[in-house]
């Protein structure tokens, strides 16, 4: 069938889905890319409509329409070549909101079965869970559930935390259906996944794809309930060196996309530490003299940062150190003294808080004067202190020739 006949087909069941609606009462056509794709497959030229009006009343705006009890109908209409089946949607103030929209009706179930029985789809019935839920990547070009996305994710809700890695590690959008099916979801798939199988996915995640998965989270609105103090950094505001302004949750997106890129691409440990690092900026923000400030933000980072990994679950171990570079990783920013590097050194970890630091100023494009001072001064912290300073000093020169 050619596209012209299709839509023309489909614009019959549009306008008697209008015709419903001008008497008072909500239609529409069930599912529509699914009855798209089985008119593409078989020919067949049916619609399936939901309507929210009465069997009488339906016979008295169609009076051609004949009654119907098959698979759940209430009545059929032959129209332009076409038949017409409607079916009862769901009008009942006190139901799930979710049950308001039929998405699929018996019929409809029955000719996907038999398309895949055919081999005219691919079959769901695999082995493999994975498989079983997700399309072929390299197929389908997107990150893509199987089935009804909705019914998919019912089974288990990680599977949206599962596509969004997919969607992250191979650099692929999310199929619209997916994505949807994702967003209305969000609030259970936090009610029923438990946050350390959440983290056991994010482990998963290459560093270098993490900002790509945060900010998928982010746009679904997991994050929003799994993180929620990085999540509100979306609304607070930072002042940029050339005098504009970005939000510090956009700035944290920047900062963990450029830490990979200085050989720390396999650090997954560092670039989660790059998503903390500024998150106490939401309790240390004041604004004065039209400016805004965030004095001690990475102290307050810090034990920000050890209660989200304690609730996350995470090891003592690994919450001292991202706790350790979260509370350090301003240090670097500053032009060091001797007696300032030495103590920099002293520290553990300082490659990842360089390297932070690096991030921090490639995402504010900002100055390196004080990064590249403090770099060559690194090497003068190898010298013994005593042999740096001169043997006589300006004071000493001064009291013994008497100026």
């Amino acid at each position: 069938m050619d596209e012209a006949t299709l839509n023309d087909k489909m614009k019959t069941g549009i306008t008697l889905c209008k015709a419903i609606m001008r008497n008072g009462y909500d239609a529409y056509a069930i599912n529509a890319p699914l009855q798209k794709l089985i008119f593409e497959k078989t020919g067949a030229l049916d619609v399936d409509i939901a309507c929210a009006c009465d069997s009488e009343t339906l016979f008295k705006i169609f009076p051609t329409a004949q009654p119907y009890t098959e698979e759940g109908a209430v009545a059929i209409l032959q129209e332009n070549g076409v038949t017409l089946r409607f079916y009862p949607t769901d009008v009942e103030d006190a139901s799930h909101p979710e049950r308001s929209q039929l998405r699929i009706t018996p019929r409809l179930m029955r000719l996907l079965n038999e398309l895949q029985s055919k081999g005219l789809l691919k079959p769901s019935n695999t082995k493999d869970p994975e498989a079983r839920a997700f399309e072929n990547f390299e197929e389908a070009g997107s990150v893509k559930l199987i089935g009804h996305p909705h019914v998919t994710l019912s089974y288990n809700y990680l599977l949206a935390i599962r596509a969004l890695r997919y969607a992250a590690n191979c650099d692929l959008p999310v199929n619209p259906h997916t994505w949807m099916a994702i967003v209305q979801s969000a609030n259970r798939i936090l009610d029923y996944v438990p946050a350390r199988e959440i983290m056991e996915e994010w482990r998963k995640v290459a560093a270098e794809s993490m900002w790509k998965f945060v900010q998928l989270l982010f746009d679904a609105h997991i994050l929003h309930g799994l993180m929620p103090e990085v999540a509100a950094l979306d609304c607070v505001q930072q002042e940029l060196e050339n005098g504009e302004t970005e939000s510090v949750f956009a700035h944290t997106i920047k900062c963990m996309k450029h830490y990979p890129e200085e050989g720390f691409s396999m650090d997954w440990y560092g670039t989660l530490a790059t998503m903390f690092h500024d998150v106490g900026k939401l309790y240390t923000a004041e604004h004065m003299n039209g400016h805004w400030t965030f004095y001690q933000h990475h102290r307050v980072g810090a034990g920000v940062t050890r209660k989200i990994l304690r609730r996350l679950h995470f090891t003592p171990e690994d919450i001292d150190l991202i706790c350790h570079l979260v509370r350090h990783h301003m240090m670097f920013h500053f032009m060091l003294t001797d007696r300032g590097i030495r103590r920099f050194k002293a520290l553990a970890e300082t490659d990842r808080l360089i390297a932070i630091c690096r991030a921090d100023i490639k995402a504010k494009d900002g100055s390196y004067t004080y990064f590249n001072h403090n770099t060559k001064y690194l090497t003068r912290a190898e010298t013994d202190e005593l042999l740096l300073e001169p043997l006589l000093n300006g004071n000493e020169i001064m009291e013994h020739t008497n100026l």
